[in-house]
C-alpha cells in the first residue's frame, strides 16, 4: 500500500508542475498578444493588462510549483502533510476544479479533462494521506 500511496503522491507532484508550467506559459502568452495587439478591455490599458497577465502567470506558476514540491515531500517521506500544506493542496485542487469548469465552456471538453486529472490526483492523494486524529499528536 505504501507504494501505491507514494506513486499517486509522486505523479501527482510531475503532473501539477507541468500544469504550473502550462499555466504560466499561456498567461505569458496572453501577456503578449495584449501588448502586441494593444488590446484593451473596459478602459483597461494594454500595458496594464499584459503587466496584469506577466504577475498573474508567475504567481500562480510559483503557487502550482510549491504544491508539486509539497507532494514530491509527501512522496519522499510517505507521510501526511501538515495542515498549512494540506490547505495549499486543497486549495490547487479547488483552482483546479474551477478552471475547469471554465475550460469546458471556453475552450472545450479535453481541456476540461486534463484539468479534472489534475483534480482527481490531488484530491486522491489527500485521501490517501489522511490528516492524525487530533489526539495523535499530544500522546
Amino acid at each position: 500500500m505504501r507504494r501505491g500511496r507514494r506513486g499517486v503522491a509522486a505523479g501527482t507532484a510531475v503532473v501539477v508542475a507541468g500544469a504550473a508550467v502550462t499555466l504560466a506559459v499561456l498567461n505569458w502568452v496572453v501577456g503578449l498578444a495584449a501588448d502586441r495587439q494593444e488590446i484593451s478591455v473596459g478602459g483597461v490599458s494594454p500595458e496594464a493588462l499584459s503587466v496584469g497577465a506577466y504577475c498573474g502567470g508567475g504567481v500562480l506558476g510559483a503557487f502550482l510549483l510549491l504544491c508539486g514540491i509539497l507532494l514530491v515531500r509527501i512522496a519522499v517521506l510517505d507521510r501526511a502533510p501538515g495542515r498549512a500544506a494540506r490547505a495549499a493542496l486543497v486549495a490547487a485542487a479547488v483552482l483546479h476544479a474551477l478552471l475547469g469548469a471554465l475550460a469546458v465552456g471556453l475552450v472545450g471538453w479535453p481541456a476540461f479533462l486534463l484539468l479534472m486529472l489534475v483534480f482527481s490526483l490531488l484530491m486522491l492523494t489527500l485521501t490517501l494521506y489522511p490528516p492524525p486524529p487530533d489526539g495523535a499528536a499530544a500522546g
